[in-house]
């Protein structure tokens, strides 16, 4: 079996991590990991095949003899490192914003349009944002049955989606305001203790950016410009997992009972029964998008309701991008 030389860019990060950790649950074939980071992060250790890696700096010619780079390191970086990695030879997967929207980039879910990775001009392929991954994985089966005529999503997001600190200052501001003394934010515009916020950077038209990701992302990865879609996304006190509420109109007549087979055998989805809510906690760990509380829309004709919950940091990045390189380099490992 042919083995990989793999990069991971960004492996000091939450999502770096997963990234490492999913690489080792699966048994990806690697020859070799480096795992590469700030000049700052270089020299640290961490955990990988019951062994230590050395984390390296990340510089241009970090590149050489990769065959796989995995990348979550954020967009500038993406950017500039992502071009240099593919040159080198790399199949480059970015967990970033920074290649998403570029026509000659597939943006790329392996249960939704895995195909579309095949096609990669410049040699990078993009992971869509956490929050699309799960919605689009949960409706797939819905659209591929019955056509999708409108889409309106609300967010529930973690607080891991945005990183390590975001996580601990959640815990800190927890702690201290059940101690009666509420602590300054530094990682939220507000408090993030028993709050909700749309911590996200302004867009168009009243919308912040994780809203514009979600109608943009979804209409690239379906190839379809004209599809409606409105999304409202909000970060909720959670440590991990994000929810999601969605209204799915479809162009042909689909009952509960038909979205309920659909999904039941979906790749990468499970189905709740009655008894069981999608919620972060549960979804937390897990590879898979868990979907329940359907029902008919009351509101509109051919219309489902149904509630979505997924691990962000896997599903929603680290596993996505992993499944992406499976697919696309088994046939040179077998």
């Amino acid at each position: 079996m042919k083995r990989f030389k793999v990069a991971v860019v960004g492996a000091t990060g939450a999502v770096g991590r997963q990234m490492l950790a999913i690489l080792e649950e699966r048994s990806f074939p690697v020859s070799e990991v480096i795992p590469l980071a700030s000049p700052r992060s270089a020299g640290r250790k961490i955990p990988f095949g019951g062994a230590e890696l050395t984390v390296r700096a990340l510089e241009p010619g970090a590149f050489a003899g990769v065959e796989l780079a995995l990348f979550s390191a954020g967009a500038t970086v993406s950017r500039e490192m992502g071009p240099l990695a593919a040159q080198a030879g790399a199949l480059v997967v970015d967990n970033s914003s920074a290649w998403r929207m570029d026509p000659e980039v597939p943006l790329v879910v392996p249960e939704v349009n895995l195909e579309a990775a095949r096609k990669r001009p410049r040699g990078i392929i993009a992971n869509p944002n956490c929050s699309t991954i799960q919605m689009v994985v949960a409706l797939e089966p819905l659209r591929a049955a019955a056509g999708l005529r409108r889409i309106v999503v609300s967010t529930y997001q973690a607080v891991s989606g945005k990183g390590a600190r975001a996580v601990d200052e959640l815990v800190r501001a927890t702690e201290a305001h059940l101690k009666g003394a509420p602590i300054p934010p530094a990682i939220f515009p507000s408090s993030m203790a028993f709050n909700v916020l749309a911590d996200w950077k302004p867009a168009e038209a009243g919308y912040t950016e994780e809203e514009i990701k979600m109608v943009n992302e979804s209409r690239k990865i379906w190839s379809d410009p004209a599809l409606r879609v409105s999304a409202t996304t909000v970060r909720v006190p959670v440590l991990n997992g994000h929810t999601e509420s969605v209204l799915v109109e479809t162009e042909r007549k689909l009952t509960v009972a038909d979205a309920k087979r659909l999904l039941r055998d979906a790749p990468g989805v499970i189905l709740c029964d009655d008894a069981t809510q999608p919620m972060p906690t549960l979804a937390s760990g897990r590879d898979e998008v868990f979907v329940g509380r359907i029902r008919e829309d009351l509101s509109t004709d051919n219309g489902l309701c149904l509630i979505v919950a997924a691990d962000n940091l896997r599903k929603g990045a680290a596993l996505d991008a992993v499944q992406i390189a499976e697919a696309l380099l088994s046939s040179a490992a077998s």
